[in-house]
C-alpha cells in the first residue's frame, strides 16, 4: 500500500452537483490503496454554470481524468475533442481523459457497466434474444438504449409519458430503438426479455415506476438503475412476480472498472470487495 502521495501522484476524480453522496471516491481509493499506487481520486462540485470553464482549465493533464455524473454528462461530451461511438450515440459522457497535448477524450462506461451487471446477476441471459423495455427518457435511458443497440438487442422500446422525449432518443440512435407511450406498456411488457427502470422513481425508498411486471415472460430479467435503497420497490415487485433482478449498485461498480483502467493504466485489484464497501457505505447488509 502506498504510504504517501508525492508530487508525482496521478490524480483523477468525480465531478457532479451534488457530489457528496457519490460512492466513486470510496471505490477508486480502495483500489488505489490495494494496488499501492501513488495516486488519489477526489470529488469536485463546480457550480452548474462553471462546469465548462472547470473542464477547460484541466486541459494538458493537470489531472488525468474525470468521471462525470449528473447534471454534467451532456456538457462533458460537448467539451471533448474526441469521443467514443458509444458516447456519441448516448449523447453524454461519464468519462473524460485529459491528454498531455491538451486533447480531451470522452467515453461513456455506463452502458458497458449495465451489460456487465446483467451478466453477473442474471447469468445466461442473452441480450440478443428478446426485446428490451426501458422506462424513462432521460440521459440514463439514452445511454442504456445506445449500449443495448450496439450489443445486438433485437428491439429497444423507450417508454415515457412524454412521448416526444422518447422519440428524440429514438431518432438520434436509430436502428432497433423505438419510442412508445405508457399506454403501450402492457403490450410491450408481455413480450419483453429485459425491463429497465431508467427513471429516478424509487430513489430513497419511494414507489418505482408503474409497470405490471407480472405480465412479462417468466424468463424475463428486471433491472433498476436506482441503488439507494439496494432492493427498490420496483425490484421487490419483480421478485414477487418470480423474475430475476439486477440492482443498480452492480452497474455502478462495473462502470467504474474501465474508468480506473483509463486513469491509472491498470486493472483494479481483484482482492478488494468493493461491493461490500459500497454496501457498508449505503448501510445495507451484504447480498
Amino acid at each position: 500500500m502506498s504510504a504517501t502521495i508525492t508530487g508525482a501522484a496521478v490524480v483523477a476524480g468525480i465531478c457532479g452537483r451534488p457530489v457528496r453522496q457519490s460512492m466513486s471516491p470510496v471505490i477508486h481509493n480502495a483500489w488505489i490503496a490495494a494496488a499501492g499506487l501513488n495516486a488519489a481520486y477526489v470529488p469536485f462540485g463546480p457550480g452548474e454554470e462553471q462546469f465548462e470553464s472547470f473542464v477547460e482549465g484541466l486541459r494538458g493533464g493537470a489531472i488525468r481524468g474525470l468521471n462525470v455524473t449528473m447534471p454534467f454528462k451532456e456538457q462533458a461530451l460537448a467539451c471533448a475533442d474526441r469521443c467514443s461511438d458509444l458516447a456519441r450515440l448516448a449523447g453524454a459522457a461519464n468519462l473524460l481523459v485529459f491528454e498531455t497535448d491538451g486533447t480531451i477524450v470522452a467515453d461513456n462506461t455506463d452502458g458497458p457497466g449495465l451489460i456487465e451487471a446483467i451478466a453477473v446477476q442474471a447469468p445466461g441471459f442473452e441480450l440478443t434474444a428478446a426485446p428490451v423495455v426501458i422506462l424513462g427518457a432521460g440521459g440514463a435511458a439514452r445511454g442504456a438504449a445506445a449500449a443495448l443497440a450496439l450489443a445486438g438487442a433485437p428491439k429497444v422500446s423507450i417508454v415515457n409519458r412524454t412521448v416526444a422525449r422518447a422519440q428524440a432518443i429514438a431518432r438520434t440512435i436509430g436502428g432497433v430503438v423505438e419510442a412508445a407511450s405508457d399506454r403501450e406498456l402492457d403490450t410491450l411488457l408481455a413480450g419483453a426479455g429485459l425491463v429497465i427502470n431508467a427513471t429516478s422513481l424509487g430513489l430513497g425508498g419511494g414507489a418505482g415506476p408503474e409497470a405490471r411486471l407480472e405480465l412479462t415472460p417468466k424468463a424475463a430479467v428486471v433491472m433498476d438503475m436506482v441503488y439507494k435503497p439496494l432492493r427498490t420497490e420496483f425490484l421487490q415487485r419483480a421478485e414477487q412476480a418470480g423474475r430475476r433482478t439486477v440492482d443498480g449498485l452492480e452497474m455502478l461498480l462495473r462502470q467504474a472498472v474501465p474508468s480506473f483502467e483509463a486513469f491509472f493504466g491498470a486493472a483494479p485489484p481483484a482482492s478488494v470487495d468493493v461491493r461490500a464497501l459500497a454496501l457498508a457505505q449505503l448501510g445495507e447488509t451484504s447480498q
